[in-house]
């Protein structure tokens, strides 16, 4: 089973308008509301497909209400901890090409009661046979950036592996806690290793830094050039074409669910990044934050590169 916790999680609405017009009154062609937050997309994206998950998470507030209202007509398994705040509602606005402009309120601030609470349930849930704990996401306002190091360790004491998707000081703390896996995009990992990042060689470098300091693997989003996987053992490369992109907001958690998904089933992590990549793809040629079936993963092309050319440019 594959437990996530989303610290910050949020009701998504994604609006579609025909061009954003900064300062204008503009009327939306369509309109949406999603469950949000990295892992529950993730958890949202490895149910459809057939893989075990629990989703963790606080509700609390107007929105809270809506989030569990969401999460029932999904019939996703959930660990819902009551907090006294209200969680984020976040909006993203959608152009026909795809572009879209995201809103991310900073979400409540927990007391250490609702803290202890939230690491509870995670405790609870992973006595189901956990085989992968996944932190994602951002921190509530006042959480310590440390958190995720905590959750590494609770994860490691329950004989699973860790995967971490964050970004800032609380994927940095993370880091130092030696995770099996982390998944950020290009500009986090930048962020990450204090440089910039101009080709795949240079991902692949920052990579292999990260795996020395003590990380198990890594698996970077790199937009449309696709996906890259750096192991202590192999480094791989995937891409595919996207003709009719709808949204590109949740495609990385999608991402992450489908190398989860993949590996959950016995795949190599190269054979398990192809899957990623399909699954991320099929996530952008969806609206709103909406996770792809199997249906929509198969109807994805995706390319390996073998040997991965290290100059191509992101």
């Amino acid at each position: 089973m594959i437990l996530t916790l989303t610290p910050n999680p949020s009701v998504d609405r994604t609006i579609a308008v025909t061009t954003l017009q900064r300062g204008a009154v503009q009327r939306a062609t369509d309109s949406r509301l999603d469950p949000g937050g990295k892992g529950i997309n993730v958890s949202r994206a490895l149910a459809v497909n057939g893989t075990d998950t629990v989703a963790v998470l606080p509700v609390g507030g107007p929105q809270g209400q809506i989030m569990q209202t969401l999460l029932r007509e999904i019939a996703l398994p959930v660990e819902a901890v009551e907090i006294a705040g209200s969680i984020r509602a976040n909006v993203g606005i959608v152009e026909p090409d795809g572009t879209t402009t995201k809103v991310n309120e900073l979400g409540p601030a927990l007391s250490e009661n609702e803290v202890a609470a939230l690491l509870a349930a995670v405790d609870r849930a992973a006595g189901r046979g956990l085989t992968w704990l996944v932190g994602c996401g951002s921190l509530p306002q006042g959480l310590d950036p440390a958190f995720y190091v905590d959750l590494v360790r609770r994860g490691h004491e329950a004989g699973a592996k860790v995967a971490i998707d964050s970004s800032g000081a609380p994927m940095a703390a993370a880091v130092a806690a030696s995770p099996d896996l982390i998944k950020p995009n290009d500009e986090e990992l930048e962020e990450l290793v204090g440089r910039p990042l101009a080709t795949v060689g240079d991902v692949v470098d920052a990579c292999r830094t990260l795996i020395a300091g003590g990380v198990g693997s890594v698996v970077v989003s790199l937009g449309s050039k696709g996906a890259l996987l750096v192991t202590p053992d192999e480094v791989a490369h995937a891409a595919a074409t996207i003709t009719n992109p709808l949204s590109t907001v949740g495609a990385g958690d999608s991402l992450l669910a489908g190398y989860l998904h993949a590996l959950s089933r016995g795949d190599t992590p190269s054979a398990a990044l192809r899957t990623a990549v399909a699954f991320g793809s099929a996530a952008v040629c969806l609206p709103g934050t909406e996770v792809p079936t199997p249906e929509d993963v198969a109807r994805i092309d995706v390319r390996v590169s073998d040997p991965v050319d290290l100059t191509l440019s992101l």
